[in-house]
């Protein structure tokens, strides 16, 4: 992914606002200006003004990811994401690279379960150059046999560097979801397998960008010193004669929480200690118990203040660390458009089995079920998680990138300023709810991963 896997971005119905709209937002403090415009192609522009200084983000994001991708070709909605910094016939490759960071740029991209980006920063004059840019590749990207086959070994190189040679891997959200997940779209691992990887053909590749890279499937971010009417025209005169595609078919994706708990123990050569990765199904975007549930994994395990680290680490000292929270590690409940699960991961204390690590994680999951929290510990959590919102949309190019998000994901930029009432309006009461209903021992799934040495005297 482009170094992008370890960058995970805290942030990232239906009636487009007009062009030029500000859309005023219902929670206090801090309200991020959004106007949208959709064009006559489909493409979808979203433009956040902020003249406080010369520059600007941006980001385009594909609505297609993990879960969209073909049967038989996992990894393939990652793999296009290589393709697309291949270059064009009037861009080759490298252009678009040296374009952006030789006017002092940045640019990356990513692939995500529901939707993949290309996020770009630069000084404001590198706007229509950098548009141009995305335009050509979104208009006539060069997929060629040679192309393919230099990105598919890219890609496989780097399946080998982060999961197939290195301790844990990935397994934390790969297995855990395929054990998890009933659904292959929820399943299936998104980094992709060489199997299927090798099985592409050319044909394939552009029948996908086709499909998915129409204007009608895209959504354009820009924050920064702008005018919302100048970029409208601008990505207009740019992007407005590609045409649109027919729209992608929609699988269905709902899963039902579990009656039966799951488990899996895993080998791992790599790996010094064991490590657990326990996974619970969540609700869906929409959800009322949604954003509680949020605020839940953050209270869990975001941070040396965390329920688990204070009493697991701190306290019991089983674990050496923990990590999680909802949707977490390709990203948060923002960038989430489907089922999802409340993820605690952590490396654990040669002790006792793995059982007994994840018996003390429950053990302590099910007194908040029981007990509730305190005042003080909630409100500490949610001015964290509304603190860290706000940094994170500080930064342009994470600004326009959750607004492009959150108008693919629901089709409304501006409700990016609703989330800090929604975080501060969670209350005790929810939170207990939450936890006795969905983090409990039937809806529960986890993987032991053990050292191979200790693996294989457990085997025995």
């Amino acid at each position: 992914m482009r170094g992008h896997l370890a960058m995970v971005v805290a942030l990232v119905a239906a009636i487009p606002l007009a062009a030029g709209q500000v859309a005023a937002a219902q929670a206090p403090g801090w309200v991020i200006p959004t106007a949208v415009k959709k064009l006559p192609n489909g493409l979808t522009v979203v433009v956040s003004e902020d003249h406080s200084s010369p520059t600007f983000g941006l980001s385009v994001v594909y609505k297609v990811g993990f879960r969209l991708e073909p049967k038989g070709r996992t990894g393939f909605a990652h793999l296009f994401e290589h393709m697309m910094f291949e270059g064009t016939p009037d861009s080759p490759k490298g252009v678009f690279n040296r374009v952006i960071e030789g006017g002092g740029g940045v640019n990356n991209g990513s692939t995500r379960f529901d939707y993949t980006d290309y996020i770009e920063s630069a000084p404001v004059s590198a706007l229509e150059p950098v548009l141009w840019l995305e335009a050509d590749r979104m208009r006539a990207l060069d997929l060629s046999i040679e192309n393919l086959n230099n990105q598919r070994d890219v890609v496989k190189e780097e399946i080998r560097v982060n999961v197939k040679n290195r301790p844990y891997g990935l397994f934390f959200w790969t297995d855990l979801c395929g054990l998890a997940f009933d659904r292959w779209e929820n399943a299936h691992d998104g980094y992709g397998s060489f199997t299927d990887l090798d099985a592409a053909k050319i044909e394939d590749v552009r029948a996908f960008h086709t499909t998915f890279y129409a204007p009608n499937n895209a959504v354009i971010g820009i924050a920064g010193d702008v005018k919302a009417d100048d970029v409208f025209a601008l990505v207009e005169k740019l992007f407005g004669g590609i045409p649109p595609q027919a729209a992608p078919t929609q699988p269905q994706l709902s899963e039902k929480l579990g009656e039966k708990e799951r488990t899996l123990t895993q080998s791992d050569q790599f790996a010094q200690v064991p490590a657990v990765a326990i996974g619970y199904r969540m609700p869906e975007p929409g959800n009322p118990d949604y954003i509680p549930a949020w605020v839940l994994g953050d209270l869990l395990v975001s941070g040396d203040a965390s329920r688990l680290y204070q009493s697991l680490i701190k306290g019991k000292e089983l674990f050496i660390n923990l990590d999680g929270g909802l949707h977490w590690p390709l990203g948060n409940a923002i960038t989430n458009g489907g089922p999802t699960m409340l993820v605690i991961f952590g490396l654990y204390k040669p002790v006792g089995p793995g059982a007994q690590m994840v018996d003390a994680v429950q053990h302590e999951i099910d007194a908040i079920a029981k007990d509730g929290v305190g005042k003080a510990e909630l409100e500490r959590v949610k001015t964290k998680m509304i603190s860290d919102l706000y940094t994170n949309l500080e930064m342009l190019i994470y600004r326009a990138d959750a607004l492009a998000v959150r108008q693919a994901l629901t089709g409304d930029a501006a409700s990016i300023n609703q989330v800090p009432a929604q975080i501060a309006a969670v209350s005790a009461s929810d939170i207990k709810r939450v936890a006795a209903k969905y983090l409990t021992v039937p809806n529960r799934s986890w993987i032991d991963r053990l050292p191979a040495a200790k693996a294989q005297a457990a085997a025995k």
